[in-house]
């Protein structure tokens, strides 16, 4: 089982990542790089992540970077601004679906866990996932915060995750809690969601 996963230098995706290899899959790392909207420091974080689940694994974990800051600048200035984080997931997903096709990957992995911020509500998830047509492992799923975080130190990510970066500098202020699907599909078709996608992972490069 070959999967393919989007991994921040949050505490949530890389405990994901490493749940699904511990179930015996080989996990390809997908890092969205989202500059100009956070600092190079992202960056060394994630690929200190690597390292990590490779050690504490013993697996390959190869790590490939796309460029994500042209895609967030094209959602900023053609969607509506309490919609960027979704229509952000919505271009993270369908890029690591299409990389996943290209290294003929079986499916993509999310550290979504319910509820815990703006994006991952149910209804936000739902309308992330319209017309994705490709199957999505959330390990942490039902998993709270605490739990998330118990791992994270059992495995030496957590202080790895917490290094200080300047974050994302896009987020709206009020994102949308509960997305309209209409609306999304409809912002997703001006956008040429999956021709945005596509050219994305057909330009991801292996970087560590």
């Amino acid at each position: 089982m070959k999967l393919v996963a989007l991994i921040s230098n949050g505490i949530d995706s890389p405990v994901a990542s490493y749940l699904m290899s511990k179930r015996g899959a080989d996990v390809i790392l997908l890092h969205m790089d989202n500059r100009p909207y956070t600092d190079d420091r992202s960056i060394e974080v994630i690929k200190a992540l690597t390292d990590r689940l490779r050690k504490v694994t013993g697996k390959e974990f190869p790590l490939y970077m796309a460029n994500h800051g042209n895609n967030q600048t094209a959602i900023h200035e053609k969607c509506d601004y309490h919609y960027q984080c979704v229509m952000c997931k919505r271009v993270m997903q369908r890029t690591a679906r299409e990389l996943a096709k290209i290294l003929g990957a079986d499916a993509i992995i999310m550290g979504d866990s319910l509820g815990q911020v703006a994006s991952q509500t149910l209804k936000n998830i739902r309308s992330e996932n319209i017309g994705l047509n490709f199957p999505v492992v959330r390990p942490l799923i039902g998993m709270d915060k605490l739990e998330i975080i118990d791992i994270a130190k059992e495995i030496g990510t957590f202080d790895i995750s917490i290094r200080e970066t300047n974050g994302c500098l896009i987020v709206p202020t009020r994102p949308i809690t509960e997305a309209n699907p209409e609306k999304v599909t409809r912002m997703s078709d001006e956008l040429d969601l999956d021709s945005m996608a596509k050219n994305c992972a057909e330009n991801a490069v292996l970087i560590h």
